[in-house]
């Protein structure tokens, strides 16, 4: 493939050696460790130094052109206006844009997106749509699941990924989109057909610095440059402000505000969620195995979003009653009458949630073991404390990806928000084993944070381990029977 085919007439290209984009290439490539020859390297690198070492090496390696937002001393060097962009648009060429044969929905949002896009695709697939899911979770299609590097993938990543979606017989995909995506321009040059805001509340703000900068980053999705459409969570008042900024079509949804599709006469349990639906004037009744009112908030957007797919009134109503909640996201394990619901709550609204839904329905105790990852957002660890202690009968702190910081200091900012009594156990196995130990029958223990994560990320090593093989791991430990029988 020549380097002209990849790159947009337009690249705003300062400038380069004439010929340059008849050069033939093999691959794409944004990390120069990883460059052979007759590649193209991308340096997405902002610093200026960093860039002509990373290019330098790239060269060194066999590299066929070098692309950076710089200029360069390289007779294979282009510089171009914006790096990042003209990146996202030569991964989407070089895969065949793909991406355009596809039905793209994408979910943004501080949390939901997880579920939403696997209850979509779900309802999809029942109906004998062929839909894929990219997300937190991983790559899903066609009952096999795949590594997903990000929640959403680099360019690269993300155009292979439909490229091979495509070529299984993919017709849609329903995909995370998250802020730091939106920010680093991953997703430019991907045409949504629809776009979704679940709401807007405080994280990531070790990168954002502001809540402001974060909540206007989510902002930029909806415009015509990325979506068609889109469907907004009118209870979120921050989601509910960006109906007047929004340039394309919206359809809204939500339970405590008027909006397109809503619910009423809601019954929750820890079976699941019963309750009517209105639909654009089409009421259903609708049962679903997901639990708590922010959970029925899921499956108004997701049959908000299948409305606009094309589904009817009987699929709509039907679609949601067989589907499971999305790994990770409020699974409950009943433990010989206590109840472990383990999920990935890590931001101070989603904590409030889960803990909220658990007070609701726990006929005993509530309690609570969480922490906060390190190297992130330090301002939300307060709150999350002051939440937890707020809700939560009893709380215990551990430890959740500590990263490069210390446990002891993340706990303690974590502690900064509370002021009553509380366990602190670092080892995250032990706390959880601790906790199941301390409840009671009809207790609810609540495991916040990692939800499906199958590692525990400490001094940049990424250590196995998973909350669910903790809690089953727990249960065999303790039960006769099991125990019994591995003696025989």
């Amino acid at each position: 493939m020549l380097l002209r085919n990849i790159l947009d007439e337009k690249i705003g290209a300062v400038q380069f050696k004439e010929g340059l984009l008849e050069k033939k290439i093999e691959k794409i490539c944004r990390d120069h460790r990883d460059v052979q020859e007759g590649d193209v390297f991308f340096c997405l690198s902002a610093d200026e130094e960093k860039a002509k070492d990373f290019c330098k090496q790239a060269e060194e390696r066999g590299a066929s052109v070098v692309i950076s937002q710089f200029e360069l001393m390289y007779e294979n060097a282009i510089c171009v206006d914006d790096v990042r962009e003209v990146f996202a648009h030569a991964c989407a060429n070089y895969y065949d844009r793909a991406c355009d044969e596809l039905r793209i929905i994408g979910v943004t949002g501080t949390n939901g997106k997880t579920t939403i896009t696997h209850l979509v695709a779900s309802v999809l697939n029942k109906y004998g749509k062929k839909a894929a899911v990219i997300g937190t979770n991983g790559v899903f299609f066609d009952g096999k699941a795949y590594e997903c590097p990000l929640t959403t993938p680099d360019a690269d990543f993300l155009h292979k990924t439909f490229f091979e979606l495509r070529n299984k017989g993919a017709e849609f995909v329903v995909m995370e989109v998250s802020a730091h995506a939106i920010e680093q321009k991953r997703i430019n040059g991907i045409n949504f057909e629809i776009g979704v805001l679940t709401n807007i509340t405080q994280d990531h703000l070790d990168y954002f610095k502001t809540f402001e900068n974060y909540k206007n980053t989510k902002l930029k999705f909806l415009s015509k440059q990325h979506v068609c459409q889109c469907v907004i969570c009118v209870d979120d008042i921050e989601s509910r402000n960006a109906l007047h900024a929004c340039d394309v079509p919206v359809l809204t949804y939500g339970i405590k505000n008027p909006s397109d599709v809503f619910a009423i006469d809601l019954c929750c349990t820890m079976d699941g969620a019963h309750f009517v639906a209105n639909v654009c004037d089409s009421v259903m009744e609708i049962k679903t195995n997901l639990i708590g009112q922010y959970n029925v908030e899921n499956a108004l957007a997701t049959l908000a979003v299948c409305k606009l797919l094309g589904l009817d009134e009987k699929q709509l109503c039907e679609g949601l009653g067989y589907v499971l909640p999305a790994e990770g996201r409020f699974n409950v394990i009943n433990f010989s009458g206590k109840y472990v619901v383990i999920d990935f709550a890590h931001s101070p609204d989603g904590l409030e949630k889960v803990l909220q839904t658990a007070k609701q329905l726990a006929e005993g105790k509530v309690f609570v073991v969480f922490g906060c990852g390190g190297n992130r957002d330090k301002l939300k660890r307060s709150k999350m404390g002051e939440i937890a202690e707020k809700l939560a009968d009893v709380v215990c702190l551990t430890d959740d990806n500590p990263r490069f910081e210390k446990s002891e200091d993340i706990i303690a900012d974590i502690e900064t928000g509370m002021k009553s009594a509380h366990f602190v156990v670092p080892r995250r196995a032990e706390a959880i084993c601790k906790m199941i130990e301390s409840a009671a029958v009809g207790d609810i223990i609540v495991v916040a944070g990692k939800g499906a994560e199958k590692f525990q990320e400490v001094n940049g090593q990424k250590y196995p381990f998973n909350d669910f093989d903790v809690v089953y791991g727990h249960f065999k430990q303790s039960d006769p029977i099991f125990n019994r029988g591995k003696e025989w």
